[in-house]
């Protein structure tokens, strides 16, 4: 049988990573192999992100741009899945006439049967609703050649932040069962991972609703036993769920890397209040000071939020100060976009886009040189990197990460891809590092 080519694009966090990752494995099993010469695709699929309004442009601009390929090969078939899909449905069918596909973040499941129905019937298929148990993780085939992997262990969310519209486009909390879990992780390392990072959109709230009781801790010891695993990471924390339990396992499970995600969004307790975080600012520095006791040598990042609705010059400095107190190791910052479904879409007080972008670039301004002050204290250090492969912007180099997370360029030899190196630091960026292979 002739293999099908496919072309995944995808879009957004390392959630929608993973599920293009199930995509690809789901369609290889009905002979599709993956392209990167969109002109060469019998099927196309955007896994799509709507978190932030610009994520969500760029998903449609990329779909007016295959009008043209459909026109040229009537044949083709163009899906689109993520959170985009999920949130206009079937609207989507209806405006975008060359679209096929509409496949919620519940379904990528039935991906393999829609494709089938859309062939046979000529007819464009849409499927959103939502499932209250996730389906069982693809088994990877022979060719699954990575050194790090994503996991997902749970999906959905609970929180209902004002600005966010994760809960009504990945529905409700889910807990993936642990056995399950256990058993995707040993496909990884059977296959060579040497890096699994878990994911979940609050991973600390892992094992709720869950029978027998597992704490997300729990969790992570049970995976770091795990025989071939070099490293453990995880993302995205909440700060309100983060415990005392799992300060204590990043200072104590070695395979755990000391590196947390911990979105603060603002510096200013009442525009927290007004975005429904649950914690203070207070709250927020002293989890912060248990981290830091707990593991000295943790790097720390976050998310940042501008602009929103009723933050005023004060609350922006709250965040500012917040920055230099924290001294985060990077950070990712946004400008404020109304969403759909959220509360905070229907707050008054907007902040105007000059504003916003003003304070976004002061703000960017200043974590740069936080950034590169903390990257400059490694220079003449010597850490620990996991090969990844090539550098893909420096030419004739390798790249890899600490423990804690930061970009190390270097020169080596290909057959060290999948170790673990020594090396000097000889060199810093905000960004990343230069260093030295240790003989």
């Amino acid at each position: 049988m002739k293999k099908q080519q496919l072309y995944l694009a995808t879009f957004g966090c390392q959630m929608n990573e993973y599920d293009s990752g199930q995509m690809a494995r789901l369609m290889a099993e009905k002979n599709y192999v993956q392209t990167e010469d969109i002109t060469q695709a019998d099927l196309i699929l955007l896994n799509t992100c709507t978190i932030r309004e610009k994520a969500e442009h760029k998903a449609y601009s990329y779909l007016g741009r295959l009008r043209q390929l459909k026109k040229n090969k009537p044949e083709l078939l163009i899906g689109v899945g993520g959170c985009v899909a999920q949130q206009e449905g079937e609207r989507l069918l209806k405006s975008i006439p060359h679209l096929d596909l509409v496949i919620g973040t519940h379904r990528v499941c039935r991906l393999p049967q829609l494709v089938e129905e859309v062939s046979r019937t000529g007819r464009p298929v849409c499927l959103t609703d939502f499932d209250d148990r996730l389906p069982p993780a693809i088994r990877l085939n022979n060719g699954f050649k990575s050194v790090k992997a994503y996991l997902s262990i749970m999906q959905g969310c609970d929180n209902f932040c004002t600005y966010c519209v994760v809960p009504y486009v990945r529905g409700r909390e889910i807990s993936r069962p642990a056995a399950d879990i256990l058993d995707e992780a040993r496909d990884l390392l059977r296959h060579g991972v040497r890096e699994i990072i878990l994911l979940g959109q609050n991973v600390n709230s892992y094992g709720r609703g869950l029978k027998p009781r597992i704490t997300f801790p729990e969790l992570i010891e049970k995976i770091a036993a795990l025989p071939g695993l070099a490293r453990l990471r995880f993302t995205t924390s909440h700060p309100k769920d983060l415990s005392d339990e799992l300060i204590r396992a990043l200072a104590e499970i070695e395979p755990l890397c000391e590196h947390v995600h911990l979105p603060v969004q603002s510096g200013s307790t009442p525009i927290l209040t007004a975005m429904r975080r649950k914690y203070s600012r207070e709250d927020y520095l002293a989890r912060v000071e248990a981290l830091r006791a707990a593991c000295p040598d943790l790097a720390l990042t976050s998310d940042v939020i501008v602009g929103f609705p009723q933050e005023t010059q004060a609350d922006f400095e709250q965040t500012m100060n917040l920055l230099d107190r924290v001294r985060f190791d990077g950070i990712y910052s946004f400008k404020y976009s109304d969403r759909p479904m959220t509360r905070a879409a229907e707050f008054e007080n907007k902040i105007s886009e000059e504003i916003k972008s003003e304070r976004l670039s002061k703000l960017q301004a200043f974590q740069k040189e936080i950034s590169l002050a903390r990257n400059q204290v490694l220079v003449g250090q010597e850490v620990e990197v996991l090969v990844e492969g090539p550098s893909k912007r420096l030419g004739g180099q390798l790249t890899g990460r600490t423990r804690t997370n930061k970009i190390v360029n270097f020169a080596g030899e290909a057959e060290i891809h999948g170790r673990l190196v020594k090396l000097i630091i000889e060199a810093a960026s905000a960004n990343s590092l230069r260093g030295k292979v240790i003989s």
